[in-house]
């Protein structure tokens, strides 16, 4: 059956007639609804927003290893160490101490060995005169030795008279050697002046005979 034109519907013939573009048939523009805006996908490379970049930083901050916490000095080490030094300190100044006074005692010794030696040989010379036997000079002589002696006796000084031993050159200084009967050689027979020691050491050796 053909079409008849003039049957055309209506609304056919407008949306045939309808210009492009939203243009109505009368030359006047119809508005369009603008589109909503498209949000960017997750993970795009779109800008992120400040939530973005602060979760990004405490990521990152989590991530970093924290600092190892400096270990606790051992406090009872260190006192231990320092009492031991404390003690060390105070050994040391004993043996300086000791030192120094063995150091006087030698020296003031040496000093009043001679007087002593003066005082044997007074009263040898007294004594040998007849009429001083039983004199009073003699016996004041004799205590003032008695009492020197005693002081060195105190700090450590012996005196040594080793007539009958045999000979020490590290002790003894022989002054002569001769042969004496009855005496086996090597043998001190005669003490010209007696030695002093001090411990083990020798302050001064005693002058000897010795028997050849």
């Amino acid at each position: 059956m053909e079409h008849d034109p003039k049957t055309t519907p209506p609304a056919a013939e407008e949306a045939a007639g309808a210009p492009a573009g939203g243009e109505s048939t009368d030359g006047v523009h119809t508005a369009t609804e603008p589109k909503p805006p498209v949000a960017p996908p997750e993970g795009g490379d779109g800008a992120a927003g400040p939530e973005a970049h602060a979760a990004a930083a405490g990521v990152a901050q989590a991530a970093e290893p924290e600092p190892e916490a400096a270990p606790e000095p051992d406090y009872r080490d260190q006192y231990l160490r320092a009492m031991a030094e404390l003690d060390n300190v105070r050994k040391r100044a004993r043996r300086d101490v000791g030192a120094a006074e063995s150091r006087g005692i030698f020296k003031l010794a040496r000093e009043l060995l001679p007087a002593l030696d003066n005082f044997e040989r007074a009263l040898a010379a007294a004594e040998a005169q007849p009429e001083n036997r039983d004199h009073h000079l003699t016996d004041g002589i004799r205590l003032v030795q008695s009492e020197l002696l005693g002081a060195l006796a105190r700090v450590g000084i012996e005196p040594d008279s080793p007539k009958g031993e045999r000979f020490d050159p590290h002790r003894h200084e022989a002054v002569a050697q001769q042969p004496v009967d009855g005496a086996q050689p090597g043998t001190i027979v005669e003490v010209y002046s007696a030695g002093y020691t001090y411990g083990e050491d020798v302050l001064r050796p005693a002058k000897v005979v010795v028997a050849g």
